[in-house]
């Protein structure tokens, strides 16, 4: 089965590639002064950090479209021709996406320049333990280990904008200024969210763990000093053994919260809250509000913490 999936993969790279290569000559659709040149990123957390800075001198998109999983999403033929007038690609670092499609991506447009915003974080490993991350930098060879959403931390958002920033000004040097000020600006904005995420964490009814059915909130859990528990067994659905497991683990830990994301079937979730009585809240860490979505989560571990 995998093997046809891979056949079939490769086919319809093949079919965009020569797509491609029919629209290679035909004339740029942003030579128009009123056109503004594209930066193409993978995500749309992404997309909200990269719009923060490069204001009205970019117009920026994403490969990974509002509902879609970044672990396992194709791009359609049209976003694969459309790449090709993008003046650069600003990828996340280590999303299943980015794993599987940037290569080829890269060597049909090998005029765009590539920029890894992800430079600079301390990475969290997997080794096949979703709940605990230790932190350590991934070795050449087991970047599938690497637990790749990096965006869900006001820390490691702190170093995403500086790397966007960076590359704006290569990409535009002519208005460094005006990107240094809005990168300022949006620094500004993520210490204030971090400040009231503290705050919410601090009260005494905050929880120190909590449940999520893909375990998304790595990072968050380590900037903050929490416990992630992750439903999903292996990236699968848990089996009956171990959904015992985390109904014990559950009222061990004293976990008042389970997270569930739009892309996951939240029925696991909503079995162990009603053996529980814990609550389920959907949150999603891929949408483009990224301050607002870190708050909920925050005031989701805080239920009784008043928003300041």
């Amino acid at each position: 089965m995998k093997k046809q999936l891979k056949d079939i993969r490769n086919l319809f790279l093949g079919s965009v590639c020569l797509l491609l290569a029919a629209c290679a000559g035909r004339p740029s659709q942003t030579n128009s002064n009123e056109e503004k040149p594209v930066i193409t990123v993978t995500l749309e957390p992404q997309r909200y950090f990269t719009e923060a800075i490069a204001g009205d001198k970019f117009k920026v998109v994403s490969m990974v479209p509002k509902g879609s999983s970044p672990e396992t999403y194709d791009p359609v033929p049209q976003q694969l021709v459309s790449l090709g007038d993008s003046k650069a690609y600003f990828r996340i670092g280590y999303i299943g996406f980015e794993q599987t499609w940037m290569d080829r991506l890269m060597n049909n447009t090998p005029h765009i320049q590539v920029f890894d915003t992800s430079k600079g974080i301390d990475l969290i490993l997997n080794n096949n333990d979703h709940g605990h991350g230790n932190g350590h930098s991934p070795h050449d060879g087991h970047i599938h280990a690497v637990e790749p959403h990096i965006w869900n931390s006001t820390a490691n958002a702190l170093i995403i904008a500086g790397n966007t920033y960076k590359a704006l000004s290569q990409l535009d040097k002519g208005n460094d200024a005006y990107y240094m000020a809005r990168y300022d600006s949006l620094c500004q904005r993520i210490q204030h969210t971090d400040s009231l995420i503290r705050q919410q964490l601090s009260s005494p009814e905050a929880t120190k763990a909590f449940m999520i059915y893909h375990p998304a909130l790595s990072y968050f859990a380590r900037d903050y000093g929490l416990h992630q528990i992750s439903i999903e067994e292996g990236g699968k659905e848990p089996s009956p053994a171990h959904l015992k497991e985390l109904i014990d683990l559950c009222r061990a830990e004293n976990v008042q919260v389970i997270f569930v994301q739009p892309e996951f079937d939240k029925r696991n979730a909503e079995t162990i809250a009603q053996q529980t009585g814990t609550k389920v809240v959907p949150i999603n860490p891929l949408s483009y509000d990224w301050e607002e979505e870190m708050l909920n989560v925050a005031q989701a571990l805080a239920p009784q913490a008043e928003a300041k």
